[in-house]
């Protein structure tokens, strides 16, 4: 049985009534953990978070929960399947601020997600840093450990009647709770207030690998029907219950489901893609490199996506996607072709290299390694010789000893 261990803390309000819960994910060592770091990590903590029966007796039927985001889970779009009426993203405060980052956050605003940031330490570097997002945040967490007192008062009148809400952060005593409530903060959050409760919550288990690709390719195709997506559907049980259960969590009508035709005609085809996706990205390996095999084939499949004739395009896509799926599940590329009975060329491409694909998946490895050799060029000094080793002999270049 897959326990996901997840700490919750309470944040009040003037009143010390209960406004919110920040959630906070831990390792088997009580450290809080990075799951940025790991997208197969968030993914399944996700997925556990928005298909969880339990979630409502833990947390309460309203009440709102913060979940910590970075520039890597905001831009992943593993966040897609949070419910905004019920998840405050909260931002890291050493998120790098991008273009992309930003540009994601304007986006999530615009679909209705609340955003804090976290630990603001008042200073005018951080008041700096976060000038072009003030417009999209809704909560300000300002940690008053962090903070000079000056500056937090000088932050405090500058937000305060304001559409923001101040929260004061690492309330650690009664004088601490009652010096900011005078202040002006709206909510409250500390050790004085509540210490992080541990929940245990049943992880969702992973649906099979061949099937949510099988599912991925019949969802592109023009002429699939729902009673098809149906019947790959019903193949997994688990994949069944648990597309079952994330539709009656994000679904407001109080439908009764008849059938999963009935789920997947309501959700429709962009929202199973996304969730399909999502579940694509739980699948990923522990490799580190993982994660960057998984964005590189997509990247390669809109390449030749776009090279390809209109009549083509859907397959092309498809054979970039699957021509490095062997790295990313670390499994053997004729087993894999053998399970999801592919188009024929697209297998001629991914197993052979040949076909009407092959000169457009030629040219997207020769860019990758152009750019690919630039990285290891400046870097070299870094590169460790066992890894140099293990990539030539994988390479298939012959290494002669002697010179080494």
């Amino acid at each position: 049985m897959n326990i996901i261990h997840i700490y919750k803390q309470k944040i009040v309000n003037t009143r010390s009534e209960l406004y919110a819960y920040e959630l906070l994910f831990k390792d088997q060592f009580n450290y809080e953990a990075n799951f940025s770091d790991n997208v197969k990590g968030t993914s399944q903590l996700i997925i556990s978070l928005i298909t969880s029966t339990e979630l409502d007796q833990l947390l309460g039927q309203k009440t709102l929960a913060y979940i910590n985001v970075d520039d890597a889970t905001l831009t992943k779009g593993i966040l897609d399947l949070l419910d905004k009426d019920r998840f405050i993203l909260n931002i890291h405060e050493n998120i790098n601020l991008t273009e992309n980052v930003i540009n994601k956050i304007v986006q999530y605003k615009k679909r209705g997600f609340k955003f804090s940031i976290d630990h603001f330490d008042s200073s005018a570097d951080m008041i700096s840093k976060f000038s072009r997002v003030f417009n999209y945040i809704d909560v300000i967490k300002m940690d008053i450990v962090l903070s000079e007192y000056q500056n937090l008062q000088k932050v405090v009148n500058k937000f305060k009647g304001t559409r923001i809400k101040l929260l004061a952060q690492n309330i650690e005593s009664k004088d601490d709770f009652k010096e900011c409530l005078e202040m002006g903060f709206d909510l409250f959050q500390g050790y004085y207030i509540d210490k992080p409760e541990k929940m245990e919550i049943i992880g969702s288990k992973e649906p099979a690998q061949f099937i949510i690709l099988q599912l991925i390719k019949i969802i592109k195709e023009d002429d699939t029907t729902n009673e098809k997506l149906e019947f790959f559907i019903k193949k997994q049980p688990d994949l069944s219950y648990k597309l079952v259960q994330f539709f009656n969590n994000i679904q407001k009508l109080n439908l009764k489901v008849e059938s999963l035709l009935q789920v997947i005609t309501l959700m429709g085809r962009e929202k199973l893609l996304r969730w399909l996706l999502v579940y694509l990205y739980s699948e990923v390996s522990t490799n580190p490199a993982s994660k960057t095999m998984l964005e590189l084939s997509i990247k390669r499949a809109e390449r030749m996506e776009a090279e390809a004739e209109p009549r083509n395009k859907e397959k092309a896509y498809l054979a970039g996607m699957f021509s490095l799926l062997s790295s990313i599940f670390e499994t053997d590329i004729k087993e894999l072709m053998h399970h999801i009975n592919m188009d024929s060329d697209i297998t001629s491409l991914v197993l052979e290299k040949k076909g009407i694909f092959a000169g457009s998946l030629m040219r997207a490895e020769q860019a990758e390694k152009d750019y690919l050799k630039k990285i290891m060029l400046a870097n070299f000094d870094k590169l460790y010789t066992s890894d140099l080793i293990y990539a030539l002999e994988y390479g298939g270049v012959e290494i002669n000893k002697d010179e080494i």
